[in-house]
């Protein structure tokens, strides 16, 4: 990895998309200490209405965007929809859970993607980083379970290597990278940490925006831990 310390600086803009989320609002309140205010904006389901569930209000926040973003977050996600938590088994798997997972986890990445890309300026280094999760390695899956939520996040892996390749061509100092932000401490993630270690969202996102600072093209397509660490896809 290269250390380029100038990345996030007073010219760096910055689009955060999940803002209302807690990992979103962090890294919001981060990168307004980093970057000024003024170069931070925000998308959430909450403040635009931009919802994974009606594929049209994509669009339409990437219609209301002005000017380019040196850095865009993609901050979305959810572990439970619907108030329906993660499958133990294959036997509790149901179409219309796995369907809203990936609406959720895959086809709504894919499509911020798609209608984002065009926001990314053409030369030097640019970064398009999505939330990704370990559970979503093929290689890692020892436990199994999950099933759904574990086929979502391998999905997202896939089109964010995808995507890596096909904005390399437009731009060849651009970076697209998944990242696991660590099991981090919210109201959706409350009733699953059990003993398990966690990290409260402001340390998350200074984790997260340490490994977009840290990264260069060579990393582009990469599957990246919060300590920075490489996840096997």
């Amino acid at each position: 990895m290269e250390n380029n310390n100038l990345f996030l600086n007073a010219s760096c803009r910055t689009l955060i998309i999940g803002s209302s989320g807690a990992i979103g609002g962090a890294l919001v309140d981060n990168l307004k200490k980093t970057v000024g205010p003024k170069n931070v904006v925000t998308l959430s389901r909450t403040e635009n209405g931009l919802d994974f569930m009606n594929p049209e209000t994509i669009s339409m926040s990437s219609r209301q965007q002005d000017g380019l973003f040196n850095l865009i977050v993609d901050a979305t996600g959810s572990l439970r929809i619907d108030n329906v938590g993660p499958e133990k088994s294959l036997s509790m798997v149901e179409y219309e859970t796995m369907l809203a997972q990936f609406k959720v986890n895959t086809i709504g990445p894919a499509l911020l993607i798609k209608n984002f890309m065009k926001f990314l300026p053409r030369k030097g280094k640019v970064v398009f980083a999505t939330l990704s999760a370990r559970v979503g390695s093929i290689e890692d899956n020892r436990l199994g379970g999950w099933i759904s939520y574990r086929a979502s996040k391998a999905g997202l892996n896939q089109i964010v290597k995808t995507a890596s390749i096909e904005a390399s061509r437009k731009n060849p100092h651009s970076v697209f990278l998944a990242i696991h932000p660590g099991t981090v401490l919210s109201k959706l993630t409350e009733p699953y940490l059990g003993n398990k270690s966690f990290v409260v969202p402001d340390e998350a996102a200074k984790n997260i925006l340490r490994v977009i600072e840290q990264i260069d093209h060579s990393d582009t397509g990469g599957f990246f831990s919060f300590d920075g660490s490489k996840v096997p896809y």
